[in-house]
């Protein structure tokens, strides 16, 4: 494992001898680590003129890097060196924007790519068509990152159809833009079942009763459309084996909140280790009662219900509920419920039935 921090000298010039110079010496390292090197943008050259002599590396992270074209265009024609790199790591690259389709084509040469991360790269919908066409030639993928992209929402239906889905694991749609462009597979596969729904709404739908099954992280958070509409993605979670579920500020229904508790009790989520149910203030005490009833949570290990930090709401109507539930939860440990208001007592209650679980759960309290 190798990681490499990248210096800047009183003149500002980047210090990247050590990119130059390991590799030869490090014929044998799997992992290559260089995130977070903002200098290194416009340099990769340095790194890239040298992987053959590291042609066994199989984690290659270039987080936070400041990448640009001509960075992509080095990386892409060094990935042939490359062929057991199993994670590829690009986010927080903004400066790819536009010419990711200089990569994309030499992806295709990484056969063993099981894990892709290109969030918050700031990808156009060209960025993304060029993704779409090489992802059927990535049949080990099994986790792809795109989310906090704008732009994926107005292809979700095209991506995940070119995905491998039945081994996918992980797919976050986080912070992306929902289209409401036509599609017309889309329409002919939904209009019968749900044709009063909005056509981004169906959009979602489809492409999570696609991909939902197979998933270990379902991640949609920040995604307004679903609320109201849960019911349609949690149906696809049968049989799933999903760990995590993110549903972070999707303004949340009780309905939906009741239709999550179904779920539960149906055994659906037995192995959720990960519940966000976070910004969600919409649902009322009705759903929260509902879900901490439902039981079938014996996984859970952090479970987030917290409110907005402009927020505040009592929590006595469902707290009892939680109470009850906590026995049944033995794994548990971590439980947020910021901004959640409680009187003396009712904060006792809780710090009692957590005495003997090391963690501590921020809840504000208000004595009477």
């Amino acid at each position: 494992k190798m990681h490499i921090p990248v210096t800047q000298d009183r003149h500002g010039i980047c210090q990247i001898t050590a990119l130059k110079i390991l590799p030869k010496f490090l014929p044998q390292v799997e992992e290559m680590d260089i995130s977070w090197n903002e200098l290194i943008g416009g340099s990769l050259t340095a790194l890239t003129s040298h992987l053959q002599h590291v042609g066994e590396v199989r984690t290659l992270r270039l987080c936070s890097c400041r990448l640009n074209s001509e960075d992509v265009v080095a990386l892409g024609g060094s990935l042939r060196c490359l062929p057991s790199v199993g994670e590829l790591d690009l986010s927080c690259n903004k400066l790819l924007a536009g010419g990711l389709s200089r990569l994309t084509f030499h992806l295709a040469h990484v056969t063993h790519l099981e894990r892709l991360d290109l969030h918050l790269c700031c990808l156009t919908r060209d960025d993304l068509e060029a993704l779409i066409q090489v992802l059927p030639s990535l049949t080990a993928l099994t986790e792809l990152d795109v989310s906090s992209n704008k732009e994926v929402g107005g292809v979700v239906h095209s991506l995940v159809s070119a995905l491998p889905v039945t081994q996918m694991r992980r797919l976050p749609f986080n912070s992306c833009y929902l289209s409401n462009e036509s599609f017309t597979a889309l329409g002919n596969t939904h209009t019968h079942t749900h044709t009063c729904l909005p056509e981004m709404v169906k959009l979602c739908v489809y492409a999570s009763a696609l991909a939902v099954p197979y998933l270990r992280t379902v991640d949609i958070s920040w995604c307004k459309v679903v609320g109201g509409h849960l019911a349609l993605l949690l149906d696809a979670l049968q049989p799933s084996v999903v760990s995590e579920l993110h549903l972070c500020s999707c303004e949340l229904t009780t309905d939906d909140m009741q239709h999550l508790a179904a779920v539960c009790r149906r055994g659906c989520l037995s192995s959720l280790r990960a519940l966000d149910l976070s910004y969600n203030s919409s649902v009322g005490d009705n759903g929260w009662c509902s879900l901490f009833a439902a039981g079938g949570l014996g996984s859970l290990e952090d479970v987030d219900v917290s409110l907005r930090p402009s927020t505040s709401a009592p929590c006595s109507a469902w707290l009892p509920a939680l109470l009850r539930a906590l026995p049944q939860m033995p794994a548990l440990a971590r439980l947020a419920v910021q901004r959640w208001t409680a009187d003396c007592q009712e904060g006792e209650q809780l710090r009692y039935c957590l005495k003997k679980r090391s963690f501590y759960v921020p809840l504000l309290s208000h004595c009477h």
